[in-house]
């Protein structure tokens, strides 16, 4: 999952700089007054999330995955732990039931 956030930064990263030098060369308009930045910002978040989306297809595969695999494993636990709780507790209400059948 690390891995994914870090290429996607990195896309993001290439595409800032690649538009802020379009903007300071004067391809690409200049924000009004002080929200150049902010231009830049945005533009560049948009020109970077098809790319990542495409380029960056097999590596999302794989963080999803690993998600799947460690929500499974909680739901397990969760599971696991319900059951030993249920356990407990009919334990609790029924004491000589289980010294009647040792």
């Amino acid at each position: 999952m690390l891995r994914y956030t870090l290429m996607r930064l990195g896309v993001f990263a290439g595409c800032f700089v690649v538009v802020w030098g379009l903007v300071y060369s004067g391809v690409v308009p200049r924000g009004l007054g002080d929200s150049n930045l902010m231009w830049i910002l945005l533009l560049s978040l948009v020109i970077s999330a098809p790319i990542s989306f495409v380029v960056l297809r097999k590596e999302r595969d794989r963080a999803s995955v690993h998600v799947v695999r460690r929500v499974d494993r909680m739901k397990a636990n969760l599971d696991a732990n319900r059951s030993q709780e249920d356990a407990m507790v009919d334990e609790a209400a029924h004491p000589q039931g289980r010294a009647q059948t040792s």
